[in-house]
């Protein structure tokens, strides 16, 4: 069990995935450079109620309990404190127990990997992911101008999947639910059936334009 600074957001973070971010508020401030001299992650979690803005009339931030380290790859000062900063998604964990001593939350947490206890079935729910992936980029394109080419894809079972779960336009707490699924198999699984979905209405949003459907994805 360890102590990790938590940064609650409007996203989820999945393992290997890039995140960027605009750090002004004080407490932010704080924790970024407290773990950049550390060389130490912070973690990203999806809001559950609150907001991550002091000041606002929403109560203190309440977290979902499964989130993503992330650790800081780019630093750009802005002035005052403030920064962009690029950080990259590594590993979930579980929060045990919140801390609010500090400016910014924390939490004591524990690692929280992906289950692959069955390699060879992984292997072939990923290969039946694959193309839905490649038609979702193919919509993409057409929708959103969003190019991603088939052969960029990640090689690895896990990391593609993580990918194709963090490019999906769905709701965040569908996400959140995703990134709490215990096994790779099921995640798998899981993140295909989504596709099937979203593929299936973005092609028939596509060639029927004229529809009221107001979008090729679901809102996110």
């Amino acid at each position: 069990m360890s102590s990790l600074p938590l940064f609650p957001l409007n996203t989820v973070l999945f393992p290997g995935m890039p995140i960027t971010l605009h750090i002004f508020e004080d407490r932010y401030k704080l924790m970024i450079n407290e773990c950049v001299h550390e060389h130490h992650p912070f973690g990203v979690v999806l809001l559950q109620s609150g907001s991550e803005v002091k000041g606002l009339s929403a109560a203190e931030p309440t977290p979902y309990s499964i989130g993503c380290t992330a650790h800081i790859a780019q630093t750009q000062p802005l002035g005052s404190g403030r920064m962009n900063i690029v950080a990259i998604g590594q590993e979930r964990f579980q929060i045990t127990q919140l801390d609010h001593s500090k400016p910014y939350l924390t939490g004591e947490t524990v690692p929280f990997p992906l289950e692959n206890m069955q390699p060879a079935l992984l292997a072939s729910a990923v290969q039946r992911l694959r193309p839905w992936i490649e038609r979702y980029l193919s919509v993409l394109e057409q929708a959103e101008n969003v190019r991603i080419a088939p052969h960029q894809l990640p090689e690895e079972d896990i990391p593609l999947a993580y990918l194709a779960a963090s490019l999906l336009k769905i709701d965040l707490h569908e996400k959140q639910r995703l990134l709490s699924v215990d096994s790779a198999l099921q995640f798998a699984d899981n993140v295909r059936a989504i596709y099937r979905k979203e593929v299936t209405l973005s092609e028939v949003a596509l060639v029927q334009p004229e529809t009221e459907y107001r979008g090729p994805f679901s809102a996110n």
